[in-house]
């Protein structure tokens, strides 16, 4: 007879009306699941898959979000604007050179242009020519080539790589990328305005050489 000072006093596994628990490892097991490991992060569950923001995060080897579409246009701008800036002043060179040569009577005929200061002006506007190719060869191709960034993408933290690598794309790829731009123009500047809605924000040029811009500042 149990004792009535000792309340909730259970039986012993060996008598009636006692159900000791399953052994582990068995039908009725149930082991709590694994936990996760300090600094590491909870895996999904079965049948669940890893999500993703939406065009947010490159594949692996690229681990900075994709750059923004206004961050691209502002680095194309600025480094625009510095090829400008080196070939103006052999351009204004070039249009005063020129108006000297051609004569004041617009009915006078061609024969006298002045000679000497025409081929002054062309040669000005050569140089200015070789001027603004010289820097573009140096800051899109060397620089942006081979770092991944250019004056402009330095300056807006962006930076070019290879999708597959997630490094730069060297010089070569970089000059040939420049060219496929053609294809971005040809229908209406569709291929420029393409990253505005493509998961990878890639332009035409991007997806045809698997290139991407993604945000990382220049240290």
């Amino acid at each position: 007879m149990s004792d009535p000072n000792t309340p909730n006093e259970q039986p012993p596994s060996d008598q009636p009306g006692s159900y000791p628990p399953p052994p582990p490892n068995q039908p009725g097991s149930y082991p709590p699941p694994p936990q996760p490991g300090y600094g590491q992060a909870p895996q999904p569950g079965y049948g669940q898959a890893a999500q993703q923001p939406y065009g947010q995060m490159p594949p692996a080897g690229v681990p900075n979000p994709y750059a923004h579409w206004g961050k691209r246009v502002v680095s194309y701008l600025i480094d625009s604007l510095i090829v400008s800036a080196v070939m103006l002043p052999f351009m204004v060179i070039y249009g005063i050179f020129l108006g000297l040569s051609v004569p004041s009577d617009p009915y006078a005929p061609a024969t006298e242009v002045n000679g000497p200061m025409f081929a002054i002006s062309m040669i000005f506007l050569f140089l200015g020519i070789v001027a603004g190719l010289a820097v573009f060869v140096w800051n899109t191709c060397l620089k942006g080539g081979r770092t991944g960034w250019s004056i402009g993408k330095g300056v807006m933290g962006i930076r070019l790589l290879s999708a597959q690598t997630g490094q730069p794309i060297g010089a070569g790829m970089a000059f040939v990328r420049h060219l496929a731009h053609i294809l971005d123009s040809l229908p209406c500047n569709l291929g420029y305005l393409w990253p505005l809605w493509d998961e990878k924000r890639q332009t035409f040029a991007d997806k045809i050489l698997n290139t991407v811009v993604i945000e990382q500042p220049k240290p």
